[in-house]
Order: C-alpha cells, then structure tokens, then sequence
C-alpha cells in the first residue's frame, strides 16, 4: 500500500505491504497455536499452564533456586501483580515459596522447593517433547538458525534500554 495521511494527525502511515500482512497474521496465528499447545500439554501433563512452568524454570537456573519477585517478574516478562497471583497459586501447590529478602526489608524472594524442583524434572520431559514436535522438527537446520537470528533481532529491538522505560514488568 502506499503512504496515507490521516486526518487526524496529518502524519503518513506506513502501511504492511501484503507480504508483511500475509507474514504478520501467520505469525499471530502461530504463536497463538504455539501457545495453547505448550498451555494444554503442561496442564495435561503437570497441572499448570506455560507461564508457572517458566517461573519455576527460572527459579530453577537461579542462584539457590531463589530470586527477588521484582527480579523475577521482570525475566518472566509479566507486570509484578501477575507475578504474586502465579506465585501465590505455585505457592499452594508446595511448589515455590517466599521469603523476605534480607538485603532490603521490603523485597521478597520466590524459592523453588524441593517439591517443585521435583514436579520440574517430571514434568521437563514432556514439555521438551511438546516444544520438539511443534517446533523444531518441523523446521530445517537453516530455518532454525534463521528464526534464532530473526527472534534476537527482533527482542533486541524491542528491549529498551534504561529504566525510566514504560514496561509493564516495571511497574
């Protein structure tokens, strides 16, 4: 498409082309199977939907299986509210629990317990599985790498820089 002005701003748009558009909807489309197929397989398999499954994750590569909830809100990529109602559900489940942090009074840490570590380690397997026959066995050795390049570039620009910026893990 060509530029348009509106008329409200009097600035041009740069409209998607139809390759971006047909390229941007199977994007959405396949994110969103993605998704709802990790979502459905972790709550098969372990009672939980992907975003608990990532949280224990990164409590589970951390130093002492423990990390701050700003910390760890910010990694997950949720806003810090999101992050006490997954850990409190985690919580109940005798998966994760928190602690007041001893450096700052006010901070708290998740810790992954040895009951979600546990619940972890069975549940990686078919998670792997799922994540393998979605993904990566449906692409080529060049496609992968090519979509690895493509997925950095595209966070890279999209991480800003500072923290003055309006992210919702900030807040």
């Amino acid at each position: 498409m060509e530029y348009m002005t509106t008329a409200s701003t009097s600035q041009q748009t740069r409209w998607l082309t139809d390759e971006e558009q047909r390229v941007w909807r199977a994007y959405l489309h396949a994110t969103t199977l993605l998704e709802d197929h990790l979502d459905r397989q972790l709550q098969r398999d372990a009672g939980m939907p992907h975003i608990y499954y990532g949280l224990l994750v990164q409590l589970s590569q951390a130093h002492r299986r423990q990390k701050r909830m700003t910390e760890l809100a910010k990694d997950a990529k949720i806003t810090r509210s999101r992050l006490s109602h997954a850990v409190a559900r985690l919580e109940k489940s005798g998966w994760v629990r928190r602690e007041d942090c001893p450096s700052d009074k006010r901070g708290q840490n998740a810790v992954l317990t040895d009951e979600g570590h546990a619940m972890l380690r069975r549940s990686a397997p078919g998670h792997v599985s799922a994540v393998r026959q979605a993904m990566f066995d449906r692409l080529t050795a060049e496609q992968v790498h090519s979509l690895g390049e493509i997925m950095q570039v595209m966070a890279a620009g999209l991480q800003p820089e500072g923290t003055d910026a309006d992210l919702p893990w900030l807040r």
